[in-house]
């Protein structure tokens, strides 16, 4: 990047700008994170130390970062963490990059089930890295959860986070299907869900961080080619309403033109015994957006 000496405040304007010249959102945030994560700092280190000239070893290890960013992959794989709730979780290849847009899920939960003290039962269907179950397990710690993922490397990976943050003895990690849930009928207060919802044409048109790099089962429904998106919440919506005692709640990540779609199929489940979802609704993101459906079992 540089053959003369830099110091940290210049080597930041020398990435920033490699950086935009390859098309990365938010290059200079991105420098930031990747020289703090290079030189052991924190954003204050780098301010402090803005006239120190970096070490050739300094300089190579930030450069091998750098090159991983301009590539197009994600801040959060290279780090190993991404921020969610207020909390460190570690991410990897196996799960999706947690996302602020998915906050409003706990946040739903943690409205709905105020009372802290509460003995509960939930299950968190697409776990991934384990972000949403336990981000609410922090918030509500007489709550138990089961965790569900198809994948066993994203499992692995949200079984860390939970011991880290020390929910793990509140939580069981199952591997199955989110349409074949091993779960007594009625059992659960809460399914929070974020099932893979993007069709297979928007999956062609993401930008490369999220195409080339996430893992496209946890973006794409696997069931019927991924065409409508929707795929995975017409699985997920029978097993929910099997699973939720009456009164409780569904609480459902979607894509933001699929809130009437949503509703529609929820309003349409049935069970055997002809219980369904009542008073369903679409929450909206901090930008407008359809994101949550919230739908109670009858």
């Amino acid at each position: 990047m540089a053959c003369a000496p830099t110091t940290v405040r210049e080597t930041l304007v020398l990435a920033g700008r490699r950086l935009s010249a390859a098309g990365v959102d938010s290059p200079a945030l991105s420098a930031r994170l990747l020289l703090a994560e290079a030189l052991g700092l924190d954003d204050m280190g780098l301010v402090r130390d803005a006239h120190r000239v970096l070490t050739d070893g300094e300089l190579q290890s930030f450069e091998a970062l750098l090159d991983r960013r301009a590539s197009g992959e994600p801040v959060a794989y290279i780090l190993g963490r991404r921020e969610f709730y207020g909390l460190d979780f570690a991410v990897t290849p196996a799960t999706l990059v947690p996302r602020p847009e998915s906050e409003h899920l706990v946040e739903e939960a943690l409205a709905v089930f105020p009372d802290a003290e509460a003995p509960l039962w939930f299950a968190d269907l697409g776990t991934g890295s384990g972000c949403l179950a336990i981000s609410f397990a922090m918030h509500r710690p007489c709550a138990r959860g089961i965790l569900v993922d198809r994948s066993a490397a994203a499992l692995a990976v949200a079984r860390e986070n939970a011991r880290r943050h020390g929910v793990a003895d509140r939580l069981f990690f199952v591997r199955c299907d989110f349409g074949a849930l091993c779960v007594k009928d009625h059992s659960l207060d809460l399914v929070l869900a974020n099932p893979p919802y993007v069709s297979a044409q928007e999956h062609d048109e993401l930008s490369l961080e999220v195409r080339g790099f996430e893992p496209r089962t946890a973006l794409v429904p696997e069931e019927g080619g991924g065409d409508s998106g929707l795929e995975s919440l017409v699985s997920l919506l029978p097993e929910s309403l099997r699973t939720l005692k009456n009164g409780g709640l569904l609480i459902d990540e979607i894509g933001w033109e699929q809130g009437s779609r949503s509703l529609a199929l929820a309003r349409a489940t049935r069970d055997g015994a002809g219980r369904r979802f009542s008073e369903c609704r679409i929450a909206r993101d901090l930008a407008g957006h359809d994101r949550v459906l919230v739908a109670a079992a009858e």
